[in-house]
């Protein structure tokens, strides 16, 4: 049963989660900031886009920390990375359904105030009502998308 749920192995599942966990512990324990990543964009796009709404205070008064934020994540997979030795397996999909799938993730991300890490990681840590409300829609909303895809005859 496991081997059918994790093909690859599940050790990188549980590593994964558990740094996470602890990233986003210790980010609230030592400064009271919650990390979610929906955030961590608009905030970064204040410094490019100068409309009102990302000029708001809650985004240019954070975007220093949340840079630092967004950069220790993509370091920390680049470290990760070397450490595995090999490549990522590349992504089986066109790029144009990447491009699509992730302005379709950041746009409910902004219509639902945030993000799965933010929602699942951060707001359920902190037994927050809306963020499990929010989790419960993206992961129903996911497993109905899989299921019509896969009808549909897709992967």
């Amino acid at each position: 049963m496991m081997e059918a749920l994790f093909p690859l192995g599940w050790a990188h599942y549980l590593a994964g989660g558990l740094l996470i966990g602890l990233g986003v512990s210790w980010l609230f324990a030592s400064t009271g900031l919650i990390g979610g990543m929906s955030s961590v964009y608009s905030a970064l796009w204040s410094w490019v886009d100068r409309s009102a709404f990302f000029q708001q205070p809650r985004f240019t008064g954070s975007r220093v920390w949340r840079g630092v934020y967004a950069a220790g994540l993509v370091l920390g997979a680049l470290l990760w990375w070397l450490a595995a030795g090999r490549p990522a397996p590349p992504a089986a999909l066109p790029l144009w359904q990447l491009i699509a799938g992730g302005f379709i993730a950041g746009f409910g991300a902004r219509l639902s105030n945030g993000c799965t890490s933010g929602h699942g990681i951060c707001g359920m840590a902190s037994l927050q009502l809306p963020s499990v409300t929010a989790v419960i829609i993206f992961l129903t909303t996911g497993m109905l998308t899989a299921q019509v895809v896969k009808a549909l005859g897709g992967a």
